[in-house]
């Protein structure tokens, strides 16, 4: 009897994870592209669909950039994969590091510069992207995206998942 309980429980239990880590990624890659849309236009008047053929570029190189619709919508899918790989891997730290049930907030904006630095010293040089000189005010604008609109939203996210638990 107990043994279908447990197995029981295990599909449920893998459902919400999946749930919560979608969710997370999704919210989370959902903030950051308006918002990085948003930053990306004022800053230097870039479309919406050439931010996401520069996303796609980092796996198919310049050709995307003359890839039209179906080029934007594989940037739109990496930009949702990365999301919710980062997603994915908060998901697994936070039982195993206990400062982040501790401080949601303060670990979430720490985790969004987490983001920045691994998107920007390890993902982007190893991609296809066309290489940008560092500016350093695009760079803390850059950041504080992340921060706030990947960091937070997957720690307040993940911690909910948890709480519950």
């Amino acid at each position: 009897m107990a043994h279908s309980s447990v197995s029981h429980n295990v599909p449920t239990s893998l459902h919400r994870s999946t749930q919560t880590i979608l969710k997370a990624g999704l919210i989370a890659g959902i903030l950051d592209l308006i918002t990085a849309v948003i930053v990306n236009y004022l800053l230097a008047g870039t479309t919406p669909v050439r931010l996401l053929l520069f996303i796609a570029s980092g796996v198919v190189g310049k050709e995307a950039f003359s890839g039209g619709t179906l080029m934007a919508l594989i940037g739109l899918l990496l930009h949702f994969f990365i999301a919710m790989t980062f997603a994915f891997f908060y998901f697994l730290l936070y039982p195993r590091l206990q400062i982040l049930a501790r401080h949601k907030i303060v670990a979430g904006l720490l985790y969004g510069v987490f983001v920045w630095i691994v998107m920007n010293q390890i993902v982007l040089p190893l991609s296809n992207t066309p290489k940008l000189p560092f500016n350093p005010v695009k760079a803390a604008i850059g950041m504080l995206v992340l921060m706030c609109m990947i960091g937070l939203p997957i720690s307040i996210i993940v911690h909910k998942h948890f709480r519950r638990s």
